[in-house]
């Protein structure tokens, strides 16, 4: 069971596991990341009602333009089809898309703006999807435009900070995930939010993303609330600030 009081703030998932799911039923791996969508829908649901703020999801990385050509554009219809603004307004969900997106087809760019736009004053939970991005991308763009600052003067080196660097991310809005889930088996982080992970808890499970159900988010969570977050402290430090607090 989790408990209502330790709910992670923030949780982003990379969502593997759909080509295979797919794979083994004999079915296109289309046909996964169509089913992987109706998992996003449910989680993105329970996610909500369980108290979480922010939800975080991998959906396609700038590494998948290398995928082949008819899986992109169904990857891309998927998007279209299945933005369902109504949705987010009735549960009070934010949308908001994060990457490259210059890079997508202009349909859906015009559809992923139009969706951020409508549901940009809810505030019981942002749902972030990723979408043309990769951390090393992301880190690349925030350092040349600060080199492009110190040369033109706006920047000094020695103001280089971790601070300054935060709040040039394109996750600036919002706090570092409390906890990171992966499906499907592997054990990699696969170039996500390399620099906002830096003290976040990993959980991997073998389900493939099709098959992750809210149960499977609530062992998620019931796991990470067993774990004691020391960054950089002792556990004696945490345990003795936790009576503090109490």
């Amino acid at each position: 069971m989790t408990e209502q009081n330790r709910i992670p703030e923030h949780v982003a998932i990379i969502m593997d596991g759909n080509g295979r799911w797919a794979k083994a039923k004999g079915l296109p791996r289309t046909a996964g990341h169509a089913e992987g969508v109706e998992t996003v829908k449910k989680i993105t649901a329970e996610a909500t009602r369980m108290g979480i703020k922010y939800l975080t999801l991998y959906t396609f990385s700038t590494e998948n333009w290398n995928r082949p050509q008819p899986e992109i554009e169904a990857l891309m219809g998927l998007i279209l089809d299945h933005l369902e603004e109504e949705t987010f307004m009735k549960n009070d969900v934010r949308f908001r898309a994060i990457g490259g997106l210059e890079l997508l087809p202009p349909n859906v760019q015009k559809r992923l703006q139009a969706c951020m736009e409508h549901t940009a004053g809810n505030k019981r939970m942002t749902l972030n999807v990723m979408l043309s991005y990769s951390s090393r991308w992301e880190l690349t763009e925030v350092m040349r435009n600060m080199a492009e600052e110190v040369k033109q003067g706006k920047l000094q080196p020695a103001d280089i900070t971790e601070e300054a660097i935060n709040k040039r991310l394109l996750t600036n809005f919002m706090p570092d995930p409390d906890l990171l889930i992966r499906t499907g088996g592997e054990l990699r982080i696969s170039n996500y939010l390399l620099w906002q992970c830096a003290y976040t808890e990993f959980y991997f499970c073998d389900t493939f993303w099709p098959d992750f159900k809210e149960e499977c988010l609530h062992q998620a969570v019931a796991d990470f609330q067993q774990r004691q977050r020391r960054f950089g402290k002792t556990g004696e430090q945490v345990e003795e600030e936790l009576k503090t607090e109490e």
